[in-house]
């Protein structure tokens, strides 16, 4: 069982590091990517933007950092539940510093989302007269793929912090209860 535990740990975070560094080069790639002011084409009062690919670049980050955050929270919601093992019901313990690090992941997830959400829709195609509100050609402002990725990786760190916070706190749990066992033999 202790090396399931191994298995699902490595595996976790292989999956979670993986996820978050390819969601990070693809939000850096989308920020160079995205369309350029000499891009955006005028016929009187309407304009047109052709799609960038930043588009799909934004569209793969955010299935990236979908998936990592989703995994991740999984992971920690599972680790937080402790059963007991003479009895079938389950204890939910009192993680006071991993929920905090897992809802300022969430937070973090959240804003990241609307960004590259935005961003993701502003790189599509932008025909004359349609534009993207209102009729109107807007751009993608410098930074704003870079600002979604470092907050993109704040959330995967929180994400992280709080597992190992988690673990650590459940074996030190575990040798607590197998140390109190041995003393009353």
């Amino acid at each position: 069982m202790e090396k399931l535990n191994k298995y699902s740990f490595a595996i976790f975070f292989s999956i979670i590091i993986a996820s978050s560094l390819v969601s990070f080069a693809l939000c850096l790639v989308a920020e160079f990517k995205k369309s350029k002011k000499n891009d955006l084409r005028l016929d009187g009062k309407w304009c047109y933007l052709p799609r960038s690919a930043a588009f799909e670049l934004g569209i793969a980050a955010l299935i990236c950092l979908s998936i990592t955050q989703v995994v991740g929270s999984l992971f920690i919601c599972r680790k937080f539940r402790s059963t007991d093992s003479q009895s079938r019901s389950c204890k939910v313990r009192k993680p006071t510093v991993p929920c905090s690090l897992l809802v300022f992941s969430w937070v973090s997830f959240g804003i990241a989302v609307i960004i590259i959400s935005t961003g993701t829709s502003m790189s599509q195609s932008q025909p004359f007269g349609q534009g993207w509100l209102d009729g109107e050609c807007y751009l993608v402002r410098d930074g704003v793929y870079i600002g979604s990725a470092i907050l993109a990786m704040l959330a995967n760190g929180s994400s992280l912090g709080s597992a190992i916070v988690t673990i650590r706190r459940k074996r030190a749990e575990e040798n607590r209860k197998v140390h109190h066992a041995q003393a009353e033999t």
